[in-house]
């Protein structure tokens, strides 16, 4: 049984699949490290129980922002911590196909493969994330006919025209989930004068957040602490006003899948006025987004099953039929900076 892997490093989750066994690590990008010494104490979902609380000598961060990794060092040691947990030892070193943004510069792809190599990755195999969803979505994109695939992540939203097995075109918006709950707690804070937590503005976008109008009108409550008073008090939100809120963030990545759609080389896009549009990555479970897209984009819009797995199932796909993979997809967009 291979030991060979691929890996999603999200900003807001990473993912691991093993050669032969499937997904076998699903956590949040959250690292907890001594305020002192440096030391990663926890990460995961151990280390997301602390993100924003005050633990003391304990920091939680993400060491990914925008999908890019802003603290190198930590990501190294994050994933040390990752690869050690899913079996890796120093012999024999796995091979790791990674997924990595379009967009991302080539400094940002050394510093991934070297973070990779660190943690313990023997040969180090890029991968474009819209093309390993397209995979991971069961499309044909080995065919000469044009895939649409929008990816919204934690910290970024990636759209990209797939075909003849690799990203034809494609645009990239530095918005995602993160941003979604940034502006449900700037609503909350300008709104009502209470400063509430991330966790908490992601569970109120789960559970009443819309992209699209509807015939519900839902509400929920969520307890944060009073600007003015420094008391803890208890807010009652509509769907309504949420979705308001949000608004400014939605339309920017409907507008970037807009021009993806028109950028696109003609007969690519006949294609997709026919097949659609394909949605993946946690963003894509907003209520509403795709009716949204469909409607501004007049195109058919599809979320794919299991939208959070799309991407490193696609990649572990590849990884299992590599060689196969070099020889007739493209891997990753050569000139690209």
């Amino acid at each position: 049984m291979g030991r060979d892997l691929a890996i999603d490093i999200g900003s807001a989750n990473t993912l691991v699949y093993r050669q032969g066994d499937g997904i076998v690590f699903d956590q949040p990008t959250v690292v907890a490290m001594h305020a002192g010494t440096g030391d990663v104490v926890a990460m995961g979902d151990e280390a997301w129980q602390l993100l924003g609380g005050d633990s003391g000598n304990v920091l939680a961060v993400r060491p990914l922002r925008e999908g890019t990794m802003t603290e190198i060092d930590v990501t190294q040691r994050m994933l040390a911590v990752v690869l050690r947990r899913v079996g890796v030892t120093r012999f024999p070193k796995p091979r790791v196909v990674v997924c990595v943004p379009p967009s991302a510069s080539a400094v940002e792809r050394r510093a991934i493969d070297r973070a990779l190599r660190y943690a313990g990755g023997r040969q180090i195999v890029p991968v474009e994330e819209p093309l390993a969803a397209a995979v991971g979505a069961d499309l044909p994109v080995h065919e000469p006919l044009g895939n649409l695939i929008v990816d919204i992540g934690g910290g970024r939203s990636e759209m990209a025209v797939v075909s003849m097995g690799g990203v034809v075109s494609g645009r990239s918006a530095p918005v995602g989930g993160f941003d979604l709950d940034a502006a449900v707690q700037n609503h909350i804070r300008g709104t009502y004068g209470v400063a509430i937590g991330e966790k908490s503005a992601e569970e109120l976008k789960v559970a009443i957040g819309s992209a699209f109008p509807s015939q519900s009108s839902r509400a929920a409550k969520v307890i944060g602490r009073e600007l003015a008073t420094g008391s803890m008090v208890e807010v009652r939100v509509d769907e309504d006003e949420l979705r308001q809120a949000m608004a400014p963030v939605v339309k920017t990545i409907v507008e970037e899948a807009r021009m993806t759609l028109s950028e696109a080389p003609p007969e690519l896009t006949h294609d997709v006025l026919e097949t659609g549009m394909f949605l993946t990555g946690g963003g894509s479970l907003l209520r509403g987004l795709d009716m949204l897209l469909a409607q501004e984009c007049e195109v058919p819009v599809h979320v794919v099953e299991r939208p959070l797995e799309t991407v490193v199932r696609g990649a572990g796909r590849m990884l299992e039929h590599l060689e196969d993979y070099r020889s007739t997809f493209q891997l990753l967009r050569r000139g690209m900076p």
